[in-house]
């Protein structure tokens, strides 16, 4: 059977002062008794479980929160001081106590419950019985006290342990720290070493490759100029060797002049000769004015070779240009 002890102050009287026991078997539910003492009387009473069914219906409450109401005003005691009021009232023979329990809302109360007690015939019996309930109330706090003292010190001896092991944790991690901190610096210093050294090797072979194609470039730029020049010294010759060919080929000679004069016919008349004469007279002057004429056309005819050269100079300069863009 489980029991609790209360100390309460009526409403009617609250300067009064009184002791409440409550006592059941399994659960409130099924039926409590009630012990109400001033320390010179005492009351004792049951309620049975109907009756806690009546009263929840009553009220027109759920049972099992019925039930949670009467544990709350009963058995919780101090900590719920000021939502609960009790009332007692006593004949005057003392032979009677009406006791009632209530719910305090803002506006007003509702009662849970009352009953009628009736006077014990020996209240010294029950002062006695409610003293021992206290002194084993008081013994097994004392001693769940003790117990959780000692727990209190093998915990904070735990966590003194706990607090030296994680000193030392950190001690550890920070040299763990400054090592691998030491280590990281040595490799990326050598690291940036071998980035340095294959950045220079990098810089040196475009160096030598850059100076390989400018030479190369050069070699080409040379051998096409001087490829041009040739074909200029060529083209230059043969010009010259053209315009005195031309020159010579234009101009007749003087035996073929005299042999054209000597095998023309006998002529018999003078008068008939000296016409002739004056036709043979006539086409060597047309004779002389075409060598002339020829002499002057390879004399128009040389600019046209002169322009024709620089455009292929020019020609030449482009593809060296393009031979050194390729490279």
């Amino acid at each position: 059977m489980e029991k609790t002890l209360n100390r309460i102050h009526p409403v009617s009287d609250p300067e009064a002062t009184y002791f409440l026991q409550v006592s059941w078997e399994k659960d409130l539910g099924t039926g409590f008794g009630i012990i109400l003492s001033d320390g010179q009387c005492a009351w004792t009473g049951t309620v049975s479980e109907a009756e806690i069914s009546r009263e929840a219906a009553d009220m027109e409450m759920n049972r099992e929160k019925y039930v949670e109401e009467l544990k709350k005003a009963l058995i919780a005691g101090e900590e719920s001081a000021g939502k609960y009021n009790f009332a007692v009232s006593r004949d005057e023979e003392n032979m009677e106590c009406h006791f009632c329990y209530e719910r305090n809302l803002k506006d007003g109360s509702f009662r849970l419950g009352s009953l009628k007690l009736q006077k014990v015939l020996s209240p010294a019996e029950v002062v006695k019985e409610l003293i021992g309930y206290c002194l084993d109330c008081l013994g097994r706090l004392q001693a769940k006290n003790e117990h959780l003292q000692k727990e209190n010190e093998r915990l904070f001896s735990s966590w003194s342990d706990m607090e030296k092991m994680l000193e030392k944790s950190v001690e550890a991690k920070e040299e763990l720290e400054a090592d691998l901190y030491n280590r990281f610096i040595l490799v990326l210093n050598e690291k940036k070493a071998k980035i340095r050294n294959l950045q220079k090797l990098l810089n040196e072979a475009k160096e030598a490759k850059e100076s390989a194609v400018g030479a190369k470039c050069t070699r080409v730029s040379i051998a096409t100029t001087q490829m041009a020049t040739g074909r200029e010294n060529d083209y230059d010759g043969n010009t010259d060797e053209e315009s005195e060919n031309l020159t010579q080929a234009s101009l007749p000679s003087a035996p073929e002049q005299r042999h054209s004069l000597l095998g023309s016919p006998d002529v018999i008349d003078t008068a008939p000769r000296r016409k002739r004469r004056q036709r043979t007279a006539k086409p060597a002057g047309t004779g002389a004015k075409k060598a002339i004429h020829e002499t002057e056309v390879p004399a128009k005819e040389k600019p046209d070779l002169v322009s024709q050269k620089t455009s292929d100079k020019h020609l030449l300069d482009v593809m060296s240009l393009e031979t050194l863009e390729n490279t």
